[in-house]
């Protein structure tokens, strides 16, 4: 016979004798066939053993100190130098292939970063050569400390802008000293807490971000630049200085008619329209990736000449003008350790420490899988916290791991970290000899080359997926994307959080849960929606709880599966089906329990006991058996009702449910 149940699917109805035919079946209290294995309980440990235990699992699960195990005292200090610098382990194996490789890689993205960097200061609020001092102090550092082979670091659009937006909200007028100074400062606590997430491994705190938000984030992130760039494409001199695209497009169409120059737009839009040809000829043919690679370099160098030979500066196109010569000046003196901005210093290094850790994380887990090796992402953080630590002591500002150079550094054929010390002597060698070729660079050709760059962020085919897989996740893409084009930077990234956190909680709050039947001709149980010709136990119901079962959702977990039971009682009542006798509770994926759920149990036995129904518990994980135990709660239920399999518990009491 067949029964349509609560969720639309089909339950064939099992006849007592399939059960009883079974070879692991047995009748209750008859002699037994094949052994039924009862719920073993863990061995028992101290509180200490417990505690060091969970503690070794969260923070010290990849287990960094078994290297040094049965070591003599040299060589432990060599594994901690190397674990400190892996440059001193991997630099053993160096030959002169890899150099090959490492250096094509580095020239190529040096002069894809220069003319990147000197627009991306601009995004900071900064002066030109600050860009450059970052992409030569922060690769040095990263070279020697990063487990990264392919990362390519330095400034990046979205932390500029981020850190750009943040330190005006505080200080406005951005040429001033105070404002260089909490740039510095915002640097220096970027790096104190990315190096304090390694140090402390809470590098898992990162992951709070879902992908879903990040998507939205950079994508939001991509256009809020795209329309900054507005003012120097179009050759705008008075801009608004907000980021939402209302203000942004009022400032643009309200000086359309007397604030435009037309040989600013000129230059922009040509220099924008090949930087956009050679990305669609690097990504249609692989080997000329190196096209895209050196067409900004390429830009700068036309573009300046152009200037240059017909004085278009003298025409209203708005030029570099200066780039100050010479490497890095210090400026640790620079950094507030007290003061008004202070505190301030510490929030936006705080938030562009936190974007930019998730960022270089994300880039150096994405090239590891490519090619195959691990990466240390409490290494990572430690590497990145101390190269930007370093760096606002030495004039540079926030500095991660670029998308667009890693993915260049990779196609050129990086071997190592090298890569990146030879980006960084092409830097040096700018800032001592190169900088003041630069001062007829249009910042419309500097425009152009942000908006190429920026494209890339805008990834539709993720949303796309998005949309598919998860609706929830969508959302959160959707919400951080909006939040950051219609408001600001920060309020997309606390929208991201913010929706990340909910989903969290949502699945915490709000578990799944599962109705199981069996499936036809085998031993084997599974949810019936997911399965329609899996069919239920006559006078059971099978229940499985899909997690862990905390005080955040003990008493949704009971009142979930005694709604389960009342709807199930009242199909079975209006049909031919025996009324249920036992409710079997699944607990297979419960990974842990505390005592609100204990408590919820307890009310769940007496909630069955008044309907006159036997609770039954299958496969009770280690933890969990442990706590029913030390609770008194094996006792209550029965212990001849704590089983193994659900096979064990339906083979056991199936005939007298039936009878």
């Amino acid at each position: 016979m067949s029964q349509v149940f609560s969720d639309g699917a089909v339950a064939r109805a099992i006849d007592t004798e399939e059960i009883n035919s079974n070879p692991t079946s047995r009748r209750h209290g008859a002699d037994v066939l094949p052994h039924i294995h009862k719920v073993a309980s863990p061995p028992r440990q101290t509180l200490f053993q417990d505690f060091k235990h969970n503690f070794n699992e969260t923070f010290f699960s990849d287990d960094p100190f078994a290297k040094f195990k049965d070591q003599k005292g040299s060589r432990k200090f060599v594994l901690g130098l190397q674990s400190v610098f892996p440059i001193f382990d991997w630099a053993r194996g160096y030959n002169l292939k890899s150099f090959k490789g490492d250096l094509i890689s580095g020239l190529t993205i040096a002069s894809l970063c220069i003319p990147q960097d000197i627009a991306y200061a601009k995004l900071a609020h900064l002066e030109p050569q600050y860009g450059l001092y970052t992409s030569f102090v922060a690769p040095l550092v990263y070279a020697f400390m990063g487990s990264s082979r392919d990362i390519a670091i330095g400034p990046v659009a979205v932390v500029s802008l981020l850190l750009g937006t943040l330190l005006s909200d505080e200080i406005k007028d951005t040429k001033s000293p105070e404002y260089l100074r909490l740039a510095f400062t915002a640097t220096f606590f970027a790096g104190v807490t990315q190096m304090a997430l390694g140090l402390l491994r809470l590098g898992f705190l990162i992951d709070f971000l879902s992908h879903a938000a990040i998507v939205g984030f950079m994508g939001g992130a991509a256009i809020t630049i795209a329309l900054q760039q507005l003012k120097g494409l179009l050759g705008i001199k008075n801009f608004t200085t907000k980021t939402d695209i209302i203000s942004v497009m009022r400032s643009v169409f309200s000086v359309a008619h007397h604030g435009w120059n037309w040989e600013t737009i000129l230059i922009g839009l040509s220099f924008l329209a090949f930087l956009l040809t050679t990305k669609y000829i690097a990504k249609k043919k692989k080997n000329l990736f190196w096209v895209a690679a050196i067409s900004p370099m390429i830009c700068v160098i036309v573009s300046t000449f152009c200037v240059y030979i017909t004085r278009a500066d003298k025409k209203g196109v708005a030029i570099v003008r200066h780039i100050k010569k010479g490497v890095n000046p210090a400026s640790a003196s620079e950094i507030y350790f007290s003061g008004n901005y202070f505190t301030a210093g510490i929030r936006i290094g705080l938030i562009s420490g936190m974007v930019a850790l998730t960022e270089a994380v994300a880039i150096a887990r994405t090239f590891a899988a490519m090619k195959d090796y691990s990466i240390d992402g409490n290494r990572e953080m430690v590497a990145l916290g101390t190269m930007n630590v370093i760096g606002s002591m030495t004039s540079c500002y926030v500095a991660t791991g670029s998308f667009s150079r890693s993915a260049v550094n990779y196609m050129a054929g990086c071997k190592t970290a090298v890569s990146n010390i030879v980006m960084s002597f092409v830097l040096l060698l700018t800032l001592l000899v190169i900088t003041p070729l630069f001062k007829y660079t249009p910042n419309a050709v500097l425009a152009s080359i942000i908006i190429a760059a920026v494209l890339n962020l805008i990834d539709i085919k993720a949303a796309i997926l998005l949309w598919k897989i998860d609706k929830f996740d969508f959302l959160a893409c959707m919400g951080a994307f909006f939040g950051v084009i219609f408001k600001s930077v920060e309020i997309g990234l606390l929208i991201a959080v913010a929706i990340s956190f909910t989903k969290i909680l949502l699945q915490v709050t709000r578990p799944k849960t599962a109705v199981l039947g069996k499936l036809p001709g085998t031993t084997v149980y599974r949810n019936v929606l997911q399965y329609p010709k899996a069919a239920q136990i006559p006078g059971m119901l099978i229940v499985r709880v899909d997690s862990a079962i905390y005080f955040s959702n003990s008493n949704y977990i009971k009142d979930r599966i005694l709604k389960w039971l009342t709807d199930e009682e009242i199909l079975r009542t209006s049909s031919e089906y025996p009324s249920i006798q036992y409710l079997i509770v699944e607990m297979s994926p419960v990974t842990d329990i505390d005592t609100s759920g204990i408590h919820a149990f307890e009310d769940l036995l007496k909630s069955l006991k008044k309907k006159d129904v036997q609770l039954l518990v299958a496969n009770p994980g280690p933890i969990v058996i442990e706590k029913f135990h030390a609770s008194k709660l094996t006792g209550l239920i029965g212990e001849d009702k704590i089983f193994l399999t659900v096979g064990d518990a339906v083979s056991t009491f199936v005939p007298k449910a039936t009878n």
